[in-house]
């Protein structure tokens, strides 16, 4: 509680700062560092990228007959983002909108015939669009959607023989939980509006009441840290109000109705048929530790006109769960509707108490229930690990997906739904981290509800692979065999191309539309036909929108750790480069550590030579453009086998995973060992500040919006799974805090002083930036007003880039 009070100061004191100035560090920084600074752009081959149109983004029909064409803004400004915004349990809210303060949305949407390409405007749509939460009906001849206004989130319709679309609905969508929006078999939306009997919006007292108390018995109740919680009575009155919901429903005329009571409605579900629907209503006691997510909810069974017919279940509140990442809650948990049943509700329920520790046979029950609901729920299957989700086909076949984290192990089964007492056989028993083995994911189609099932002919289940191999990724479509578990491969990708298949168009998977890509080729969709063997159909014709650097050098690079595990990185070097005609350039290295438990699994190499170069706002490759190399995606793994945890040796791998990286583009010629750089962004930054403080490999370092002393998050990070006081020594060695005193190396530190990520508090920049300053090292502290853990306005992102290029031009390249 200390720590959540005392970030709450801090952020007070961010927000007077950044009344002062557009753009300020804390007021404690030197004073040459407090000099108002207006945001900066880097040079102009950089910012002509940032700046380039988004792609648009594609949404296929059920059928897959047609897609909708999504055309997305590009970056909003700092304005946009600095709009009003409450920060209260766990969730981001705009007062104004009464929906979530930051969230895309897309600008335009068109259609687009799979089959010929046709594509056609839709007419109508509102002005200044904010579109977002696209739903097509059961019989695919209308789409809604929701438009974000200034005041708020109206539902509208688009008639897809016609493609006029129009409002259904005033201001009244409740979008705070995410925009619940469902076709009833009769073409009516059933979605979460705002209650409209909720009253006045809360206002804040101009003195507490009294103070804030919270109180423990003596049970544990170990959680990870948690952004944006409640902290005062206003701050829950404020929640209930913006979570107050009805259930409504609308036709295509516009004529809404409510349906049961209101309530703080956190989902809502209907059965497949229609006729029922699940809602989970949130109930106090509020908490002040957890998100609203794990507050407790109940979930109950009503009919189509909202009259209660069961409640299902009483979730308690969570703040007490085990530690561990196969930890879980007891009671009722993943609450669904079977896809190939009109009215049946499945769910599970942990046997061990929700402790990994706990030694079981069966560790977890998935139980059943029919409408109407009155009887006792049925057992379908038990299992040893957590459940990880069911896929449905009929009543004869359905697989069955569980884990551990703790090994990596994925187990798939395939049974009989109808005879719950058979055991099922386990089809894929897998390391989740292994690529080289992975068959793939389901392929699914419409069964009558409209609800997705899988695709297969008979024993046969189609899949679709990353397809990972010595060489990168080359998806593939197969036939998995559930009797013989084998595959049959169908197609696959072919270089110099990545390919993948993005949507299965008829019953055999002869017929199906993939993304196809390649370095500098831009991903457009393809029809492809294996019966017919005709040569794939271009069916999209987005432009490539960085031609800038269309001649840039892409590859694939491999070389050994010094304990021999294999590493790659993808390598990019400017256009023309020629190492025995232009000599060394200076080199970043960007990366984020993985955790393994298997060598052999660390080493498979990750990733396409093949993938188009896409760049994000974080992207190192920017720089390609000013005479760098660039080492992206470099492998920076850290193993524990058997009894041994990865981050027992966190230091000494990641120090040899960098040499590693360093002395292969010295030796091939490219890279000045003199001019390298480092960098990364949340763990990645951690990443940076731990190899600053442990090796002098790099002539400097970009830390952003990392975290840096792990005391703060000491009930687990990342993968670590245990807590401070069972490991103290592996959290103080792998907190940079407490190695400041050991880097010489200059550092730059950029955090959105807004940030929501669990665990990267901007304290933990503000701290780390303390400490080594306090030590003399040479370091420079940016927070970005009003920006989250990923950076979202464009003067945010311009600046960003300006301050990382301006540190590599005067630390790497230039380097003295």
């Amino acid at each position: 509680m200390k720590l959540n009070y005392y970030y709450l100061m801090m952020r007070k004191s961010y927000s007077i700062s950044i009344l002062a100035c557009v753009f300020s560090l804390l007021v404690y920084i030197p004073a040459k560092a407090q000099e108002a600074l207006g945001y900066q752009t880097p040079p102009k081959a950089i910012a002509d990228l940032v700046n380039a149109a988004p792609t648009p983004l594609v949404s296929f029909s059920r059928s897959g007959d047609f897609m909708l064409v999504l055309e997305r803004s590009g970056n909003p400004s700092i304005e946009d983002l600095a709009q009003p915004e409450l920060r209260i349990g766990g969730i981001r809210i705009n007062p104004s909108s009464n929906g979530p303060s930051r969230t895309g949305s897309f600008e335009n949407v068109k259609l687009k015939n799979t089959r010929n390409g046709q594509e056609q405007e839709f007419k109508g749509l509102p002005s200044n669009p904010r579109l977002g939460s696209f739903s097509l009906s059961r019989d695919e001849k209308f789409v809604a959607f929701t438009n974000t206004s200034n005041t708020g989130i109206s539902l509208w319709v688009v008639d897809l023989s016609t493609l006029e679309a129009k409002k259904l609905t005033d201001n009244i969508v409740n979008g705070v939980y995410g925009s619940n929006i469902t076709w009833t078999p009769d073409n009516q939306i059933l979605f979460t509006a705002i209650n409209p009997k909720r009253g006045e919006m809360p206002k804040a007292p101009l003195a507490p009441k009294g103070p804030t108390v919270q109180e423990t018995s003596g049970n544990a109740a170990p959680s990870r840290t948690y952004q944006d919680l409640l902290t005062n009575p206003h701050d829950e009155a404020l929640l209930e109000y913006f979570m107050d919901s009805q259930l409504m429903l609308v036709n295509l005329q516009g004529n809404v109705k409510p349906i049961g009571k209101s309530g703080l409605i956190k989902s809502m579900d209907l059965s497949p048929d229609g006729q029922y629907i699940t809602v989970e209503l949130v109930q106090k006691p509020f908490s002040y530790l957890v998100p609203a997510s794990r507050f407790p909810y109940d979930v109950e069974i009503w009919d189509i006109n909202g009259n209660l017919i069961k409640t299902l279940a009483q979730i308690p509140l969570d703040e007490v769960r085990p530690t561990g990442f196969d930890a879980t809650v007891t009671g009722p948990r993943s609450i669904n509707w079977r896809a190939d049943k009109p009215a049946t509700l499945y769910w599970v329920e942990a046997q061990d108490g929700g402790d990994p520790r706990v030694k079981i046979e069966e560790r977890e029950i998935i139980y059943t229930l029919d409408a109407p609901f009155t009887a006792q729920p049925s057992k379908l299957a038990g299992i040893g690990y957590r459940f990880r989700g069911i896929y449905w086909s009929d009543d004869n076949f359905a697989l069955l997906n569980e884990g551990w984290f703790a090994s990596r192990q994925q187990k798939v089964t395939r049974f009989n739904p109808s005879r719950p007492t058979e055991k099922g056989t386990v089809i894929i028993e897998r390391s989740s981290d292994d690529i080289y083995n992975d068959p793939g994911s389901p392929v699914f189609t419409t069964n009558a509800y409209g609800r997705s099932v899988l695709l297969r002919k008979g024993d046969e289940v189609f899949m679709t692979s990353e397809g990972g191999s010595p060489e990168g990724s080359m998806p593939y479509l197969s036939a998995f065999n559930t009797k013989s578990k084998t595959e049959r491969i169908l197609w696959r990708s072919q270089a110099p191309y990545y390919e993948r298949v993005a949507k299965v168009l008829n019953a055999d998977a002869t017929e199906f539309v993939t993304i196809k890509e390649s370095t500098d080729i831009q991903p457009n969709y393809w029809l492809v036909n294996t019966r017919r063997r005709i040569a794939p159909i271009q069916i999209t014709q987005f432009a490539h929108p960085y031609e800038s650097i269309k001649g840039i050098k892409k590859e694939l690079v491999k070389y050994k750790r010094n304990d021999g595990l294999d590493l790659s990185a993808i390598l990019y070097t400017p256009e023309g480069y020629d190492p025995s005609k232009d000599g060394r350039l200076p080199v970043l290295m960007w990366a984020y550590p993985r955790e393994y438990k298997s060598a052999a699994v660390a080493a498979q190499v990750r990733g396409s030579k093949y993938t188009f170069t896409r760049l994000s706002w974080g992207s190192p490759i920017y720089w390609v453009t000013q005479g760098y190399a660039i080492m992206d995606q470099t492998e920076m793994p850290i193993v524990g086998e058997g009894d041994e945890e990865p981050n027992d040796s966190f230091v000494v791998q990641l120090v040899a995973n960098a040499e590693a990286a360093i002395d292969y583009i010295v030796e091939a010629g490219i890279g000045d060992r003199n001019r390298m750089a480092v960098g990364g962004h949340s763990y990645g930054a951690f990443m940076t500040a731990n190899l600053l403080s442990h090796s002098n490999l790099f002539a400097a370092g970009i830390a952003r919006s990392g975290a840096y002393n792990r005391t703060l998050t000491p009930f687990g990070f990342q993968y670590e799974q245990r807590t401070y006081w069972e490991a103290p020594e592996v959290y103080n060695t792998m907190s940079p805090f407490m190695n400041a005193h050991k880097v010489k190396t200059p550092i730059l530190l950029i955090h959105g002083e807004a940030d929501n990520n669990s665990g990267t508090f901007p304290i933990q920049s503000e701290r780390y930036y303390n400490a080594l300053k306090g030590h003399g090292a040479t370091t420079r502290l940016v927070f970005l007003p009003h920006e989250s853990h990923g950076y979202a306005a464009k003067e945010s992102i311009l600046h960003t880039l300006y301050e990382q290029h301006e540190w590599l031009e005067k630390w790497v390249k230039n380097r003295q």
